[in-house]
């Protein structure tokens, strides 16, 4: 047995067990009757704005597939990439391990337009790589202009030390963008080559990534109540940790990992009323999206089929 295999679904799982223990602890005084009306007390309009930032989020989610697709030079028909992107992040953001997962159903999908499996592997380099940058470079705006989000995790005034990691974020999105000007030679490993993307392309994804990001932690603003509500700015830099510190645990959806964070990054509001939010970021984030999402592939597995029985 290769113990590799199982190495980072055991770290997700134990992940969302520890996260659930302290979830738990947290919330051990709210009862389910309190979540209920935290869900009542949100707005229609709130509902509504937040519905329409899911749209855009995953809507910016499709633009990463299309700019990777540009990059590599390939032409797919624009609603086959959409919803190929639709599907791929609406089941590896509850599956856990998006990169991976998200490669597997890249492949199956773009296989049946002649993409090869080193197309697949560019593809889905330049998407993590589009969103890695857009995370960095919100992450380091919201460091240089709203430097005390870190206090709200620690503690502790890191004012000065918040604002040099914003710089040096933001530094790093530069060099990539240098980079690109330079015509850097491409990354090769084995037969495996990753070119660097042309300035067109680096515009795109400085422009497309960080969108989805904002449009995501709108979700979750538009849902929160207005008490001590501290802004979107200081929402998004508690998203962009929460959600960050979900992917990096492995745990599938973020379950218990995301909202811990969250709830520890607004410990100034109302639990109930963050968690309602959360609740409402979960529904249209990613529980909708998984449902047409494994509608989509039982679409296209019967639509192959179809195909291949004739």
């Amino acid at each position: 047995m290769n113990w590799r295999r199982y190495f980072w679904p055991v770290v997700g799982i134990a992940a969302v067990i520890f996260s659930l223990l302290l979830l738990w602890h947290e919330l051990r005084g709210i009862s389910l009757d309190d979540v209920w009306d935290g869900l009542a007390a949100i707005p229609t309009r709130g509902w509504i704005l937040a519905a329409l930032s899911s749209v855009i989020a995953y809507a910016a989610l499709a633009g990463y597939d299309h700019i990777a697709l540009l990059h590599i030079g390939k032409r797919v028909s624009w609603l086959f990439v959409t919803l190929c992107s639709f599907t791929t992040y609406a089941l590896s953001h509850n599956i856990g391990g998006s990169v991976f997962s998200g490669a597997v159903i890249r492949y199956r999908a773009y296989g049946t337009r002649g993409l090869t499996g080193q197309d697949v592997g560019v593809l889905v380099a330049i998407c993590w790589i589009t969103f890695v940058l857009s995370t960095i470079l919100a992450f380091g705006l919201v460091l240089v202009f709203e430097p005390q989000i870190i206090d709200r995790f620690s503690g502790i005034a890191h004012h000065g030390l918040s604002e040099a990691a914003g710089i040096a974020m933001l530094l790093v999105v530069a060099a990539y963008v240098f980079g690109s000007w330079l015509h850097l030679r491409p990354l090769k490993i084995a037969s495996f080559q990753l070119h660097y993307p042309a300035l067109p392309i680096v515009a795109r994804q400085l422009l497309i990534g960080p969108i989805e990001l904002l449009a995501a932690a709108a979700i979750i603003f538009f849902a929160l109540p207005e008490a001590h509500n501290p802004g979107y700015f200081v929402v998004l830099g508690v998203f962009l940790v929460s959600f960050s510190v979900a992917q990096i645990s492995h745990a599938p959806g973020g379950l218990g990992v995301f909202e811990v964070v969250f709830l520890a990054g607004l410990s100034d509001m109302e639990p109930v009323g963050v968690l309602a939010a959360l609740l409402v970021f979960r529904l249209f984030y990613l529980i909708i999206p998984l449902f047409l999402g494994l509608g989509i592939v039982l679409f296209f597995e019967r639509s192959q089929f179809s195909r291949t029985e004739s």
